[in-house]
């Protein structure tokens, strides 16, 4: 059963499992819109995404008309969102601000950092703070909360990476650890419900290697 923490007649928020597909591929399989289709015999419209690989907080529209009004908040930055990561090693600043030209490879669901713009191209932006660091392994690794600005594929694991700080668990953008799953996750949405326009807000915490590593109780901005 999916973990629900909202549901009315317009929109459901609730938790992604690590390792589903927030929306159906052509490959078809386990997502999120299947499984909560059949969980509440409704329809489900998906207006965001998660790396299959990363879990946390989402919200799907129940309506096609609630579900253009999300994608507007989305798209003009209303809509809010905030994750928590564990990377290996710990950043020079407490708080930055991170810009890059990312390029995505379709054929190896990969992306890159690269210097000019060009076809396929995207501007990605994040800031990120500092807000615990620990010894793992004899190993150093820092807790970060991250809020999006652009939602790029693998925005987050392409951006640390190439400032020298992968994921925790990140094989595909160069960590080397022992870790099974992907250390970052959903930790926050914020958006305007799309019938009464009232601000909400939706966390949850990490049920993953975060937890078992960092104190999480403390609230985040």
């Amino acid at each position: 059963m999916i973990n629900i923490l909202c549901e009315n007649s317009d929109v459901l928020v609730c938790v992604k499992p690590a390792g589903v597909l927030s929306q159906t591929d052509s490959r078809g399989g386990e997502s999120m819109v299947l499984l909560l289709s059949e969980q509440t015999g409704g329809n489900i419209f998906p207006v965001h995404r998660l790396d299959a690989q990363t879990g946390g907080v989402m919200v799907y529209a129940k309506t096609a008309k609630t579900a253009a009004e999300l994608s507007r908040q989305i798209a003009s930055g209303e809509f809010k969102k905030e994750y928590l990561a564990v990377l290996h090693g710990v950043p020079e600043k407490k708080e930055d601000f991170l810009s890059d030209l990312l390029f995505k490879d379709s054929a190896r669901n990969k992306s890159y950092v690269v210097k000019r713009e060009r076809k396929g191209v995207k501007k990605a932006e994040l800031e990120y703070t500092l807000e615990d660091t620990a010894e793992i392994g004899g190993e150093n690794y820092s807790l970060v909360s991250v809020r999006l600005f652009t939602g790029r594929t693998h925005q987050i694991r392409v951006q640390f990476s190439h400032r020298g700080h992968p994921l925790a668990g990140d094989r595909k953008y160069g960590a080397k650890d022992n870790f099974d799953t992907l250390a970052l996750w959903s930790y926050k949405i914020h958006f305007k419900d799309p019938v009464s326009g009232k601000e909400t807000e939706y966390a949850c915490p990490p049920e993953n290697i975060i937890a078992d590593y960092f104190d999480i109780k403390k609230p985040f901005r």
